[in-house]
């Protein structure tokens, strides 16, 4: 199943997108897509039944925002210098353990969202990823098998990133990654019986209609299943929350210079096989 919310910012309502392409209201089934929801495998087998009988009502998308596909997100974990090519384009060796780092709920928003560019930013970037949505509890997960089962879903995020903030500005890379409107989500949660393999996605990324991203999630050093089992020997993974990926080479910071980093008025769009695109205008904090 495709997944989704919409509606104005902080008052979406959950939605199903069916396989025609129809967008179905789910309010009379359940109140929201989060974790509550995902966690509750009865709930989400009378949703299905329901798209597949054709009972939920049509619901007109025209002019219809669509908001991030999960409500209430706990935590947003993040991997980094997940993939082959990103690590070697930045001149890292690939880590011998996942990277591990957060960003704030607060940083997600919809998947066509504007997005701000920071005050005083000079190296805003984009990054194209996979996000895992965990659907069941995962808390010292023993194999890759487990780990799988505790996914609900996937989703396209846009890691946007700022690379000052990140590396020159005294240490940690949450600077860089937590500034608001910095996790564009989705823009369907899909739901992992559709995605039968999360190792064979191709992931792509524009800037103002130039191709700067064009990878697979084949090159991830650490692949879905290693990366929920590692994290879940750290912390506790709760329905509902996400975990970005990494992204492929491309990025801004790995460009010959002048780096070519986003300035307001670029335009980003992104997608990821079967999960779905993403368009945002970029405009100054």
């Amino acid at each position: 199943m495709k997944l989704l919310r919409v509606g104005p910012a902080g008052a979406e309502r959950p939605a199903l997108l069916d396989a025609e392409g129809t967008l179905r209201d789910l309010s009379e089934l359940v109140t929201d897509v989060d974790g509550a929801l995902l966690a509750d495998d009865v709930v989400i087998e009378r949703v299905r039944a329901a798209a597949a009988a054709g009972e939920l009502p049509v619901l007109d998308a025209s002019g219809l925002r669509i908001g991030p596909p999960v409500a209430r997100i706990g935590k947003v974990v993040c991997i980094g210098l997940n993939y082959h090519d990103h690590a070697a384009e930045t001149g890292a060796e690939p880590p011998a353990e996942p990277v591990v780092f957060f960003k704030a709920a607060d940083t997600v928003v919809g998947p066509d969202d504007t997005v701000l560019v920071p005050r005083g930013s000079v190296k805003t970037d984009w990054e194209v990823e996979l996000a895992i949505v965990i659907g069941h509890t995962a808390r010292y997960v023993e194999s890759h098998e487990a780990a799988l089962a505790c996914v609900a879903g996937y989703a396209v995020a846009h890691d946007v990133s700022e690379r000052e903030f990140q590396i020159e500005r005294g240490g940690t890379w949450d600077k860089g990654k937590n500034c608001e409107t910095f996790n564009p989500l989705g823009p369907w949660l899909v739901t992992a019986d559709e995605v039968p393999d999360p190792q064979a996605l191709g992931l792509r990324l524009w800037v103002n209609g130039e191709l700067k991203q064009d990878g697979t999630t084949a090159d991830q050093i650490f692949p879905v299943a290693e990366v929920v089992r590692y994290v879940s020997q750290f912390m506790t993974l709760y329905p509902g929350d996400v975990i970005n990926t990494g992204t492929p080479a491309g990025v801004a910071m790995g460009q010959p210079e002048p780096k070519p980093y986003l300035r307001a008025g670029d335009v980003v769009e992104l997608e990821i096989d079967g999960l779905g695109r993403q368009r945002q205008e970029l405009k100054p904090a």
